[in-house]
């Protein structure tokens, strides 16, 4: 059952290094395929316009608080969460540099040339193809095995710590996040709490997918 996965699964183009800068064409690939499932997921998400992530959320809590912008406050959120692999024995690779880069500009393109569907329903069913899109992406790129971003290394990092189950971990991150961030002010939505409980399973089933269709012999 994949809600119970305790690891990242491995496949025959996933990198047995995650530190490799030269990997195989086909790991290469489909590292930037899952990052850009998961940018597309995430502008799709802000696209619905019915709730922000968790990790939104926090920033925006953060940002009333303190006299910066939201995208300077995520940036060092974002530092922040990597200061945190020190002691949780991540390392970044090629993964994590190309994380930052193509979910932007998925993000930015998505936010561009998908416009925002009038009716509820709609926005509706578009977050949840956000937060699917964005498990199936991680599932992609976190069996590259070529570094994972700041948030999934931190949830990667405390799966191995604790050995739960990925779905929870990563959900237990996502609802602590958006609990903080409310209790600074943040702002809660429809989509907020979707993403908080299901990104975890949409993960879960992004690795459990990749791997059965991909399965290392």
């Amino acid at each position: 059952m994949f809600l119970s996965i305790r690891s990242i699964p491995k496949v025959s183009w996933s990198s047995n290094n995650p530190l490799n800068f030269k990997p195989k064409i086909s790991t290469f690939l489909f590292l930037c395929i899952g990052l850009s499932l998961f940018g597309l997921g995430e502008g799709l998400i802000m696209i619905s316009y019915i709730g922000n992530s968790p990790w939104q959320v926090l920033a925006q809590g953060i940002a009333l608080h303190a006299n910066f912008s939201i995208g300077f406050i995520t940036f060092l959120i974002s530092i922040s969460v990597l200061s945190l692999w020190i002691f949780l024995g991540q390392k970044p690779g090629m993964g994590t540099f190309l994380n930052a880069i193509i979910i932007a500009a998925m993000i930015d393109l998505s936010i561009a040339f998908i416009p925002t569907p009038e009716l509820y329903i709609s926005k509706f069913l578009m977050l949840v193809c956000g937060v699917l899109l964005v498990g199936f992406g991680s599932g992609l790129y976190l069996i590259a095995n070529l570094g994972p971003g700041p948030r999934d290394g931190l949830m990667t990092g405390l799966q191995k710590k604790t050995n739960l189950p990925i779905a929870a971990v990563r959900a237990f991150i996502e609802i602590t996040v958006a609990t903080v961030g409310w209790y600074l002010g943040g702002t809660l939505g429809e989509g907020t709490l979707l993403f908080a409980f299901g990104i975890g399973p949409a993960v879960a089933l992004g690795l459990f997918l990749v791997s059965i269709f991909y399965a290392k012999n």
